[in-house]
Order: structure tokens, then sequence, then C-alpha cells
């Protein structure tokens, strides 16, 4: 039997990090086993879903390269599907309209919650007569649970559940208007569509009996069900938006990469061993079901930090550079006015944990900037920074080549000329020519910023110098 999995969002929204983590278990779960990874788009809200949340989910899909084999599918193109097996399970007697008003239900509710009692339909229409069905009158399709007995699946994550027949009711499986509701077209998919498998969070464990039970009435397979636990926040309260960025595609406008996010959620309630750090290759031959924790994950922003600037460093420039470009551009930074950005990335990646970070720092390189970072250059911009500035920029501007060695011997004799440590002449030159207090080591920096916008930095510097000392 092909191992067959899915991931089936609503699209009500965008793609968000409990989703996320959901398909990639899902779609590691099918890689590990040679199986086949579906995506489905269950949009039968019509009300709250939108073609922008379909968007964004499918954009949050592929910059994370969770590639499917089959689909997008889309439930409200299936409806015709799901009316045939309502009308066969009405048939069957598996099925039954019901006419009672939403009125009846409410005072129904009400009078069972003032009980003490879990609110339930009380199967009113479950056994009308013939001559009392008149099926002009609003009604909706509900499904007739079994009502002896109990529904046992063994759950790969909890372990087995049992849930007595008697604590489920008969749920709606059609609308007064005829659309079919979640429980039941999520079956007639994993049906039709094979799934052998079912990861999705918790919140739908309780969904698992009801959904069993249609199975079985159609006579169709089970599939194998895990439930996984929530996603805390930082805090340990469940992740929302005032955690921050939620949504997949947030991370990526905040300077993850797609690998750093992937190799996070993995971890984020499934582990091997003491291992941090997963190339997706591992991730399939390592992944295993079995070992999703039972219990709920917090999420930890420095711990991403962390893993983030660790991708920075280790993968090659060719594949941090794609995805760096998107800020590059966000940032109007044209890599054709500057040095070889192959030779930054390394250089810079043990100073930045985000993409973001990492776009800030090279800009001085390739963008002239209009003002110098507050704290840098009030401390080294000062009056007596005037006379080193000024003797460096003579020996730079004289010199026969711009090559780090001739760079460092100018501002080494700048210094001994001066009888001064470095640091007075290097602090003021790197707050200069880079606009901030820190950079690679000068000779370096000097010779990506190049000849001519380091000799006008320099200008910049000691024009803002001057206006400093005339303010007093």
């Amino acid at each position: 039997m092909t191992v067959k999995t899915r991931f089936a969002p609503s699209p009500t929204g965008y793609l968000h990090v409990g989703g996320a983590r959901t398909a990639l278990y899902s779609w590691l779960h099918a890689k590990a086993n040679n199986g086949k990874f579906v995506l489905r788009i269950e949009d039968t809200d019509l009300e709250r879903s939108t073609p922008e949340a379909v968007e964004a989910i499918l954009d949050g899909m592929k910059w994370l390269e969770l590639d499917w084999d089959e689909g997008p599918f889309y439930q409200t193109k299936r409806f015709d599907r799901y009316k045939a097996v309502i009308a066969q399970l009405v048939d069957e007697g598996k099925a039954y309209p019901c006419f009672c008003s939403k009125e009846r239900l409410d005072t129904m509710r009400e009078e069972q919650m003032a009980n003490k009692q879990k609110p339930r339909y009380d199967g009113r229409c479950r056994n009308l007569a013939k001559d009392d069905v008149d099926l002009t009158q609003d009604h909706v399709i509900r499904f007739k649970n079994p009502q002896e007995g109990a529904v046992t699946f063994k759950d790969v994550v909890k372990g087995e559940i049992t849930i007595a027949n008697s604590e489920l009711d008969d749920l709606i499986i059609a609308r007064t208007d005829g659309s079919p509701t979640y429980n039941f077209t999520v079956v007639v998919d994993d049906m039709d569509m094979g799934i052998t498998q079912v990861i999705r969070g918790d919140d739908h464990i309780n969904n698992t009996p009801r959904q069993i039970n249609i199975f079985d009435a159609l006579g169709a397979s089970i599939p194998e069900y895990g439930h996984v636990p929530m996603i805390l926040g930082d805090d340990g309260k469940k992740l929302s938006k005032r955690h921050g960025a939620v949504s997949v595609m947030q991370y990526r406008d905040d300077g993850y990469l797609p690998q750093a996010v992937l190799n996070y959620l993995v971890r984020l309630g499934w582990s091997h061993g003491d291992q941090e750090v997963f190339s997706v290759a591992e991730m399939i031959e390592l992944f295993d079901v079995n070992n999703i924790n039972k219990a709920a994950s917090a999420f930890n922003t420095q711990k991403l930090n962390w893993l983030n600037q660790q991708y920075i460093k280790s993968l090659p420039v060719d594949e941090v550079l794609p995805h760096l470009q998107w800020h590059l551009d966000t940032l109007g930074i044209d890599l054709t006015n500057g040095p070889d950005i192959s030779r930054l990335i390394p250089e810079f990646a043990e100073r930045a944990q985000t993409l973001t970070e990492l776009a800030n720092a090279v800009r001085p390189y390739y963008c002239d900037f209009d003002s110098f970072e507050e704290k840098a250059a009030k401390k080294h911009l000062r009056g007596v920074a005037e006379e080193p500035l000024r003797r460096v920029k003579e020996k730079l501007s004289s010199l026969d080549e711009w090559k780090p060695e001739a760079i460092h011997d100018a501002i080494n004799q700048t210094a001994e000329e001066l009888e001064v440590g470095m640091g007075k002449v290097g602090m003021p030159l790197r707050v200069a020519v880079t606009g901030a207090g820190m950079s690679p080591s000068l000779d370096i920096t000097l010779e990506w910023i190049g000849r001519e916008r380091t000799l006008a930095r320099i200008d910049q510097a000691l024009n803002f110098i001057a206006e400093r000392v005339a303010q007093g």
C-alpha cells in the first residue's frame, strides 16, 4: 500500500506556523516512506474563504519548498460528488432530513446546559415516517450516528483513544442550502484520494470519532490518525498574533531562511537525540511520526535566531543569495554598485542573525548614506578625530594600488606619525566610511568600499566634525 498523506488548510487566512508544521510532518512522513503528499484546499466556508488566502497558503508552501505530488484540490469544485454521497447515505437509511428550527435547537441546548447535560441533538427527526417528510420545507441532512458501542482508534501521537457513541450526536452533513459540512467533506475527500495517514492539530481530535463512523457507513478504509499538540508562545500561552510573526511569509519578511524555519519547525515537537541542526535530507531520513511529542512545544524566538544564523554561516553563498536578494531589493541595494557580494556574506554572517540584518550590514558597501549612527558618531567623530582623518585621507589618496596591504600600511603610518594608538585613527575612519561603529578589518572594508567612495565619505565626516565643533 502506498503511503499517502495530505495537508488540508482552510483559506480563511495566511499559512500560520502551526499549519506549516503540520504540513511539514505530513510531507516528511510521505517522503520518508516513498509515498505521496496531497495538497487540498478546504474552501467550503464560502463566507470566510478568500482567493487572497489561497494565494497566501500556496506562497507559504512554495517558499518552504514543501512540494506536493497531487493537487491542489478545491472542495468547492467537488460539490456534485458530495451531493451524490449524501443522497447515497439517505437512500441507505444512514442519513436523514431534519426539519427542526434554529429556535427549537437553541431552546433545547439551553435546557440541556441548565440541566448540566452535554448539548446534543435529541434525534427528533431521526425516524420520521415518510408521510411526515416534506422536502419542500427547509431542512438539513444529518448523519445517523450509531447509538450503541464506541469508537476506538490508535492515535500515533496520543495513543489509543475510545469515545462512546452515546457521546456523539447526529451531526449535520448538509446545510439548509445543500452545502456540505466540514466533517463530511473531509471523509469523502480522504476516501476518494486514498489518504492513508492523517496528521493534524489536536484541536481536531473530537472530530475523529465522528469521521470514523462516516467512513464505516461508506464502507471505506479508515486512515491512521496522528494529532499533534499545539504550539505555545514564548510566554507559554497559545501562539497567536500578539506573539509577533505567526504567518510563514512574515518570517520571510523578517529575514529567516526557509531551511532554518523548516529545521526549527521539525524540532517543535519532534527530536532525534540531541541533534539540533538537520538538513532536509536528514529530516526525511530520520523522521518518524511515532516520535512526535505528546506535550505542547513552546516557541523560542532566540533559538530560531540562533538556528537561522547557523544556516547563514554554513550554507553555500549561492544558496543564501537568492533569499538575501529579496531583502536587498526591498532596501534598494544594487549589487552592481559595489564589491562581489560573495566576499561579504561569509564576513558578515558572524554578525547577522537574520537576512534583514545582513542586508543592512552590507548596505554601506553599495549605497551612500546621509547620516552617521548617532552613538558611534558621538563617540568617534569629535574634534580630536579631525587631524587623524585628514592625515589618513592624504595617504590613502596617494596610494598606487587600492589593496588591503597598502591600505593597512597607510593607516599604520598615520598612527605612528601622530604617535597615537591605532584606535585613534581606525575608529573615526571606520565610522566615517561605514556610518557605524562595527565592520570587518579596515583594510578589506576600505577595499570593498573603493577609493573614490572612501575619500568622499572621509570628507563627509570632516564636515560633520567641523559643524559639531562650531556648535560647541
